[in-house]
């Protein structure tokens, strides 16, 4: 299955139903004199302006990575998420601005049972359209179109309402169409502003899923020789691309050309299996040496045991220069990093004052 075309096709589905439901409601809301259902006609174009802006943003993320851009162009479907989650709020907001009008000057709605029966199909239209699309968003992991499936959602929801308020019209002769535009232009905003989370949160740098990270150690754990996995970093550049890092521990005996071919097949596996461009960093582990082992079951005990600390990995002893160094990752509590440091090697100089201590602070970037 093409990503890209799928997307594509999905979108124009989107634009042709939201421009015959906006034909059809703008229509009825003329004719009616019912502001809710004229916004939600609004609403409905905006939707498609959406599903333009999904195609736009699919054609331009398929450009290839040239001299200035060398990660390519796959972080365009994320701006195309907040640009559709803009137009979103944007509606809704001088939806909410006429509605508030109409609640001050209001005029009676001239509600029709054929009326009540084209909101009803717009109901059913809309209930599939945002389910299809935001399946589809779902599937093909893209937050443009699983944005618009949303907003479809909400807009088979906001019509509900409005034909709530034509019944309650036709049969008690009571106008609440402002109040509920005002309402339905609430909602509106508040979705935009929850579509707006998931594309930013890309763009800052989100948590990695905890069931990736799983299946990314148990793959390189499953390598002849490796001891352990560990500061994996990934940055995605739209859904189809990830680039990042990670370290693995092994015995400190292993020669560099087996650490070289090592390396290889680890990054082959993690491109083969995630589609993730990796580059593979080594820790070495002490081997052959009592007294190191000892040294080690006594410093992490000591590390792990001293406030602020959540993990510590990559202890290795140099006994011919009575070095120690290990990686840190302290609690994300904590306000100052070198302080941590600089207490800790104090703290550890009380039992190993013959030694110089060598730590690194890593973040966690993954889950775990």
């Amino acid at each position: 299955m093409n990503r890209k075309k799928e997307i594509i096709r999905t979108s124009v589905v989107g634009i042709v139903a939201n421009v015959l439901l906006a034909a059809f409601k703008a229509v009825v809301g003329v004719l009616a004199g019912s502001i809710a259902i004229i916004m939600d006609a609004v609403n409905n174009l905006s939707d498609a302006l959406s599903s333009v802006i999904t195609i736009l943003g699919t054609k331009l993320s398929e450009r290839p990575a040239d001299r200035m851009h060398p990660f390519g162009y796959g972080r365009v479907e994320y701006f195309s998420a907040i640009i559709i989650s803009v137009i979103v709020l944007v509606a809704g907001i001088s939806s909410l601005v006429e509605s508030v009008k109409k609640i001050f000057s209001p005029t009676q709605p001239d509600y029709t049972p054929l009326t009540l029966v084209i909101i009803a199909v717009a109901i059913v239209v809309k209930l599939v359209l945002g389910r299809y699309v935001k399946g589809k968003g779902k599937q093909l992991k893209s937050d443009a179109l699983t944005a618009s499936g949303a907003d479809a959602l909400f807009d088979a929801v906001i019509t509900l309402a409005t034909l709530v308020s034509a019944v309650i019209t036709l049969m008690w002769n009571v106008s609440i169409d402002g109040i509920l535009g005002t309402v339905i232009s609430l909602v509106i905003i508040k979705s935009g502003v929850e579509m707006l989370k998931s594309p930013i949160n890309e763009l800052l740098g989100s948590r990695i899923s905890g069931e990736l990270v799983t299946r990314i150690k148990e793959e390189v754990m499953a390598f002849e020789g490796v001891n352990g996995v560990f500061d994996l970093i990934l940055h995605t550049y739209g859904p189809d691309t990830m680039i990042g890092s990670l370290h693995v521990s092994v015995r400190d005996t292993t020669s560099a050309s087996a650490i070289h071919l090592l390396g290889r097949r680890i990054s082959e596996r993690l491109y083969g299996k995630f589609g993730i461009i990796a580059t593979v960093g080594f820790y070495a582990i002490n081997t052959g040496e009592t007294i190191v082992a000892q040294m080690q079951h006594d410093v992490m005990n000591h590390v792990l045991g001293y406030e602020g600390i959540h993990s510590a990995h990559a202890f290795f002893v140099d006994l011919s220069r009575k070095i120690i160094t290990f990686d840190i990752m302290p609690d994300y509590d904590v306000e100052n990093d070198e302080e941590l440091c600089s207490s800790l090697v104090d703290f550890l100089l009380g039992y190993y004052p013959d030694y110089t201590f060598n730590i690194v602070v890593d973040h966690n970037f993954s889950e775990e």
